[in-house]
């Protein structure tokens, strides 16, 4: 697994008595707006602690792992993503240097863009960008990464339906294919049900199903 939840509280927002996430998986987590569900991948890579219970990452209690170690393995993208000043280019290359990671040939940058949904070149300035593709370029910068487990936060929530789906199957297959943990929160049951192979339903802070699709 991996991820395991016993017990788990925080405030009055969330309350799991147990949770399971699969390694190497597509997880979807579906529910009304302040279910919960943004909580629970904060608590997935720590940076909000429960109030109660254990959550355990490949069977270690994330509790006895380093802050920082476990958010190089388990990345997050919030709905509203940070855009740093500068291209689109210096956006992709800071993530690398935030993760300690060398830098990669220009080609490799435009075909994650690619990926991405992100047709612009690489010295657009990325302020000019749209909402939706400020998002993608957040979500490319993830993919650079290449990390063990990548949380979406309704990554598509500024996107068109045509768009929002090239998007989530273009990262889907990137996570498939690198043998990566994918959990993603989405607004769209029909999305679950077409790539996920697990969807966690969140209703008033608790898990009320759990399904193979």
């Amino acid at each position: 697994m991996a991820f395991q939840l016993e017990q788990v509280q925080y405030k009055d927002i969330l309350k799991i008595d147990k949770l399971q996430i699969p390694e190497a998986k597509i997880t979807c987590i579906i529910g009304e707006s302040g279910s919960g569900k943004t909580t629970l991948l904060r608590l997935l890579n720590n940076l909000i602690s429960p109030d109660e219970g254990s959550i355990f990452y490949k069977g270690r209690n994330i509790e006895d792992i380093d802050p920082i170690q476990l958010r190089r393995e388990v990345v997050m993208l919030p709905q509203n993503p940070t855009v740093f000043s500068g291209s689109v280019k210096d956006n992709l290359l800071i993530g690398l240097e935030f993760a300690e990671k060398d830098k990669v040939r220009d080609d490799v940058l435009s075909e994650i863009l690619r990926l991405a949904q992100l047709d612009k070149p690489l010295s657009t300035i990325a302020s000019t960008l749209s909402g939706g593709e400020k998002q993608r370029l957040a979500l490319a910068r993830i993919m650079l990464l290449e990390p063990e487990v990548i949380l979406l936060d309704e990554p598509t929530s500024a996107l068109d339906e045509g768009t929002e789906e090239r998007v989530i199957e273009s990262v889907v297959e990137f996570a498939k294919g690198k043998t990566r943990t994918l959990i993603m929160v989405v607004h769209s049951k029909s999305i679950a049900q077409r790539f996920a192979d697990v969807a966690v339903t969140i209703q008033g802070g608790g898990v009320v199903a759990e399904e193979g699709l």
